[in-house]
């Protein structure tokens, strides 16, 4: 018989010091967010399975809880990933016309961890804009990634970019059924040769030249050029490298701290992005921080195709990066009945500090709190001092 306190695998307690430091920066984006104009919306927990996995793909049907609904009989499920929701707001709620932009903060559910050691109940942070086809969104969202970064302590940052119309190009004259699909696109993840060609054999000449090339088309600038010399001349190849030439040269011109790299085969959530993709990253870390792009197919199964783009960060992981702030400093109180004690207490706190009152008998306990002075009574009165 397990004990009851023990929790399910990868699921865990955030316990004072870690959630104080999760919460801090959880209002610093929501603010920053809201400092680059973005609304804020609170999807539920749980929706009917049918309408919280529309046009995601099987990728996140396999990250989701599923549970069947005691009052309907319907199978609903627990969400894995807030976009769809924020989608069907966009589209059905609040049906605006013009630019719409869009941010929340809330945890999610997976069925299994992400990587090693990682938890199944993130806490997603992301923002979305709907309704602009330009650059100028995907600019947009990338800086306020990094100012989201910065805010965390992370200086340094490694902007990966990609594009998903380049491996579909050079795929478009190719039919694959989805198995053999999922096997190609972790071919590419992997850099894995021997798989590519395995998986291509019966391609055109072309294809199989373009897919080997690609798995050499990850780094610097000169990555660029190499696609527009090797890659077939095709226009949606062409527009994609045009548009991620112009997203770097913005970046670098306004961020000069962050390096900008790039890989053509990456095509993580390939069913989800139909444009430019990127990954933020700590340096020298291998698992990203932050994962967006555009996805201007997320609507459309709510009967609303609008132009979309936006990315999604865990504040879980990003916090444990992120650099530490001191625990905000507080005043300690006696705990006493006195009418002249407890109206001087109100009165700090309505001031914005932050007032620990000792209760009796806990006088020489500590707690999360740096208390830099007391409320003490002096001639009569009650006044601060420090400590």
């Amino acid at each position: 018989m397990s004990s009851a306190w023990l929790l399910p695998e990868h699921i865990a307690d955030v316990l004072p010091s870690q959630a104080r430091r999760i919460e801090e920066l959880r209002r610093a984006l929501l603010d920053m967010a809201r400092g680059y104009g973005f609304e804020l919306v609170m999807p539920p927990l749980l929706e009917h399975l049918d309408s919280l996995l529309s046009g995601t793909g099987r990728e996140l049907d396999l990250k989701t809880f599923k549970l069947v609904d005691q009052l309907s009989g319907r199978t609903l499920g627990l969400r894995a990933d807030t976009t769809p929701q924020v989608a069907r707001i966009d589209a059905h709620l609040l049906n605006r016309r013009g630019v719409t932009r869009l941010a929340y903060c809330g945890p999610v559910l997976h069925t299994r961890p992400e990587r090693l050691h990682a938890t199944r109940e993130p806490l997603q942070f992301g923002a979305e804009i709907y309704g602009h086809a330009g650059l100028e969104a995907e600019l947009e969202v990338i800086e306020l990634a990094l100012d989201g970064l910065r805010s965390a302590g992370i200086e340094r940052p490694v902007l990966d970019l990609g594009d998903a119309r380049v491996v579909r190009a050079v795929l478009a004259d190719s039919s694959l059924d989805a198995g053999r699909l999922d096997e190609l696109v972790s071919a590419l993840a992997h850099k894995d040769g021997g798989a590519m060609a395995a998986l291509t054999a019966e391609f055109p000449p072309e294809t199989r030249q373009a897919l080997s090339t690609l798995l050499r088309l990850y780094g610097g600038s000169d990555v660029l050029q190499a696609a527009r010399t090797h890659l077939p001349a095709r226009a949606p190849i062409t527009a994609a490298l045009d548009d991620l030439e112009w997203l770097a040269s913005h970046v670098r011109r306004t961020h000069p701290q962050v390096r900008v790299g790039f890989d053509l085969a990456d095509m993580s959530g390939y069913a989800y992005y139909s444009g430019v993709r990127f990954a933020l990253y700590g340096e020298g870390a291998s698992d990203s921080l932050v994962r967006g792009g555009r996805y201007d197919e997320v609507g459309a199964v709510f009967g609303r195709k609008r132009p979309a783009v936006g990315f999604s960060l865990d504040l879980k992981s990003l916090v444990d990066l992120a650099t530490p702030h001191p625990p905000r400093v507080a005043i300690r109180a006696p705990w006493g009945e006195d009418a002249a004690l407890r109206a001087a207490v109100r009165q700090l706190r309505e001031q914005g500090e932050t007032v620990v009152c000792v209760l009796p008998g806990h006088e020489h306990e500590g707690q999360e709190f740096d208390c830099d002075r007391e409320l003490a009574c002096i001639d009569g009165r009650w006044a601060l001092r420090a400590l």
